[in-house]
């Protein structure tokens, strides 16, 4: 006889299951809960009428305007994936800091932050700088592991700084606004972005000829002209991070409004850059939509297998589990953050976004953990599932577009160092929450319970002015 309490842990071990038969994650997520819903209404666990809130869960999914940013921004960096404004970035500043002992790699560090700033998605990032920067490194001598790792972490970028569209999910699914996930991952953006390039400084330092600078005759123009390059590619990504980050932090737009203007003035910059055609448009509205129905699938897929987990009291029973935990908060925090960089190994992010963060939220919560924090630390571990060999989709990406002479186990063990220096993010985060929250708003600094609201009684009317009525 299966009791309720036997119900959450079952549940889970059956989603397990079929996920390591490779049955797609949208459909095991909705047959879990389904098979295990009819179970529940025959064993008497809750009624038929608790499966009616299901319709009203989809349809709050289809009507949610936050999660509308994600074919928007997803939009914007396919069209600039195709219009030539990495080409011009990676071009401009790779010259610009050629002279130095890893001047190209510096490059493809600066560049691919500007990239994830403007589009969000690592698969344009690294698709856009292998394809660029890699033929260049490999033939001015760079270390085929270094010129690998360098483009591969650069593009993972695009998961941590904001628009990420890690960030839109993970605030949605905890309950936050996305302007406040934005503004907390600007601190370990900043510090992933300087982590990597102290790091290549110190290959520069120890092992110069790992990363030569570029030859004069190979440094193209110099001087204003130069500049001017440089200027060409910079100041479109400019107006576009204003239009798109900008009027979000200064409360001019709402994410999806800042990702439709984003996703517009892409196109804009095709046209101006004289790349726009009609075949690159349905391109990247054909990627768009896969993208989008991809999400939507799991999201209603995570739904399902979530209301049955409920109603069965799942999150009690997580709850009780994780709660328990030695040490508190912190043995909680490391449990988790183990427990998703393994999980990271074979499930995509969005997947473990719309899985496994609606269990961790409400322990989190009791814990007195701040969300918005715990996003973003969320956020910064997920970002090494790009990375993790073989399964790392930032090395899939860079397998496809990297020439057949890079081998294989060169972009994997290329990756390793990279994937150490997220782990080394990940745990001053944890240390140090200030990285997270002191980009945060602050408030007023007013206790709303010393506040007092005095009305003044109305002064007494004459007797003689009061109406009479008969």
């Amino acid at each position: 006889m299966i009791s309720l309490e036997m119900m959450p842990p079952l549940m889970f071990g059956g989603l397990v299951i079929f996920l390591l038969i490779g049955f797609p994650v949208a459909f095991s997520l909705s047959a879990v809960g389904l098979f295990f819903g009819f179970v529940s209404i025959e064993m008497g666990f809750f009624t038929t009428a608790y499966l009616g809130n299901l319709p009203l869960r989809v349809f709050g999914i289809l009507s949610n305007e936050v999660l509308l940013a994600i074919p928007f921004f997803t939009l914007m960096g396919a069209v600039l994936e195709r219009c030539g404004l990495a080409e011009d970035l990676l071009e401009g500043t790779g010259q610009l800091f050629g002279k130095v002992p890893g001047g190209l790699a510096y490059a493809v560090v600066l560049v691919g932050a500007v990239l994830g700033a403007i589009t969000g998605t690592v698969a344009a990032s690294v698709i856009a700088m292998g394809m660029i920067s890699l033929p260049v490194m490999m033939r001015y001598g760079y270390d085929m592991r270094i010129a690998t790792g360098v483009i591969a972490a650069s593009g993972t970028i695009a998961q941590l700084i904001p628009p990420s569209l890690v960030l839109i999910v993970l605030g949605d699914q905890l309950g936050k606004s996305v302007g406040d996930m934005y503004a907390g991952a600007i601190g370990p953006s900043i510090l992933q972005v300087s982590l990597f390039l102290l790091f290549i400084a110190f290959v520069s330092i120890v092992s110069p000829k790992k990363v030569p600078p570029l030859p004069p005759e190979a440094r193209g123009v110099r001087g204003w002209p130069l500049y001017w390059k440089v200027l060409k590619g910079m100041v479109p990504s400019l107006v576009l991070m204003f239009l798109v980050l900008g009027t979000i932090f200064l409360g001019l737009a709402t994410p999806t409004e800042a990702g439709a203007m984003g996703a517009m003035g892409a196109i804009v910059i095709a046209i101006v850059n004289g790349r726009f055609t009609f075949k690159l448009l349905f391109e990247a509205m054909a990627n768009t939509a896969r993208i989008t129905a991809m999400v939507i699938f799991i999201l209603i897929g995570a739904t399902v297998f979530s209301l049955v987990f409920q109603g069965v009291d799942g999150s009690i029973w997580i709850e009780h589990l994780l709660s328990h935990l030695p040490g508190g908060q912190t043995g909680f925090l490391i449990f988790v953050n183990v427990f998703v960089f393994f999980l990271a190994f074979f499930l995509d992010f969005f997947e473990i976004a719309f899985i496994v963060v609606p269990l961790l939220a409400p322990v989190a919560a009791k814990l007195d953990i701040n969300l918005v924090w715990f996003g973003v630390l969320l956020c910064v571990n997920l970002q090494t599932s790009f990375m993790h060999p073989p399964f790392g989709f930032a090395l899939f990406y860079l397998r496809g577009v990297a020439p057949k002479e890079v081998l294989t186990k060169d972009i994997y063990w290329g990756a390793l160092p990279w994937l150490c220096l997220q782990l080394i993010i990940v745990a001053v985060v944890i240390m140090w929450p200030q990285t997270v929250t002191y980009w945060l708003h602050q408030g007023t600094g007013v206790d709303p319970s010393t506040v007092r609201i005095e009305v003044p009684l109305p002064e007494p009317e004459d007797e003689t002015s009061v109406p009479v009525f008969r």
